[in-house]
């Protein structure tokens, strides 16, 4: 697990360097959150469209029920993903790309803001880790 991290941390390293830079237009911190907003626009349109246009996947979406007797680490095997078949390649390639630009907006603000993108990572995975199920974000 320590050297898949290690990669990981390296990776992200590299990453966050590559941002800074490659961001050459738009450094004003105002570009970088509307062009973050505007991106993750375009991932739940990628989505919409791999629905609506390709119908790859489908959307069957209905209220969960959970029984009240479930015991509180038993609640996943009561919860959908209301998603139904896979996404195609076209539509796989496109999505991974919107969030790559998603993530590459998210990087530029940890740089503006001189926050460490791969502490941000670390601290979350410790959260999670740290509340397990109790983690209902």
């Amino acid at each position: 697990m320590e050297v898949s991290f290690n990669m990981n941390k390296n990776n992200n390293i590299i990453f966050q360097k590559s941002v800074d830079q490659f961001l050459i237009q738009h450094r004003s911190i105002l570009d970088v959150i509307t062009k973050y907003q505007e991106s993750n626009s375009r991932v739940n349109r990628a989505i919409a469209k791999a629905v609506t246009q390709c119908g790859c996947i489908k959307i069957k979406a209905k209220k969960q029920i959970i029984p009240s007797d479930t015991k509180l680490m038993e609640i996943h095997k009561f919860m959908n993903t209301h998603l139904e078949g896979s996404l195609c390649e076209s539509c796989k390639e496109i999505i991974e790309t919107e969030l790559g630009s998603n993530l590459f907006y998210a990087t530029a603000l940890c740089n503006m803001l001189n926050l460490d993108f791969n502490n941000i990572i670390k601290k979350e995975e410790e959260r999670i880790s740290t509340l397990g199920i109790y983690n209902l974000t």
